[in-house]
């Protein structure tokens, strides 16, 4: 497959309900039309964007009373006793170069290493500390995270988040404070990229409007906006 055969991007309208209808459906939970991720794996749930009141029910009874439904960018309107949780506001980009990047030099004493199951306690401390979006015991399971370790520590990460057809969604990019200003973000974004285009598939990824050096950065890494996007959480009745 080359990468012109992913021109049409309108699977990235919905991309949590592509990918688990496709890529992830085996980490995924379904009832009719609503789908959401299995516990620990992510908290994002989809519904048709013409969802209707059957749609909603199915869904609550996939979270349960009173829990977190994480919509991500669904445009549908939940019933009014779906209590709101969260609005955040941001926009999706993809990348619209369809070379492999070169590799970024790598600063002395550190390395880019593939993360397992035996480093989850790492990246969840590593998340903590930096807090760059949601990511749970089993996020690792999506695809691919990368690592850059420091002396044996692990300073930086970043893996593949959605997977809709053609495309892999770049999440969890982070730089523990003290290692900040050395490169290591642009090393594991650059090695996602290049695996992610190796197999004919294109980056994507999603960021907070009101974070304008992520944005910056991503825009010289290759990355143009594709659209506004709104989050939203609310809380099932």
């Amino acid at each position: 497959m080359t990468n012109g055969e992913y021109d049409d991007t309108r699977v990235l309208d919905d991309p949590v309900g592509e990918s688990l209808r496709g890529h992830h459906a085996d980490l995924g939970r379904r009832k009719g039309r609503a789908a959401t991720y299995q516990p620990e794996v992510a908290t994002f749930s989809a519904v048709p964007a013409d969802a209707d009141a059957a749609d909603w029910a199915d869904l609550a009874g996939l979270l349960g009373r009173d829990a977190f439904a994480d919509m991500f960018s669904c445009t549908a309107t939940p019933p009014s006793d779906w209590e709101p949780v969260f609005v955040l506001e941001g926009r999706q980009m993809v990348r619209s170069d369809g070379a492999r990047p070169e590799a970024s030099p790598a600063p002395a004493g550190t390395e880019v290493v593939d993360l397992g199951a035996a480093d989850v306690p790492e990246m969840l401390d590593l998340i903590a500390r930096t807090r760059p979006g949601p990511f749970w015991p089993r996020t690792r399971e999506l695809g691919t995270y990368l690592g850059v370790r420091a002396g044996g520590r692990l300073v930086a990460m970043a893996g593949e988040r959605l997977r809709p057809p053609g495309w892999t969604e770049i999440s969890a990019v982070c730089t523990a404070p003290e290692a900040r200003g050395q490169g290591h973000a642009v090393r594991l974004l650059d090695e996602l990229v290049a695996r992610i285009l190796d197999r004919g598939e294109r980056p994507f990824l999603h960021v907070a409007e009101a974070n304008t050096a992520a944005i910056a950065l991503y825009e010289r890494l290759g990355f143009t906006s594709r659209r506004h996007v709104t989050f939203r959480g609310f809380t099932t009745p």
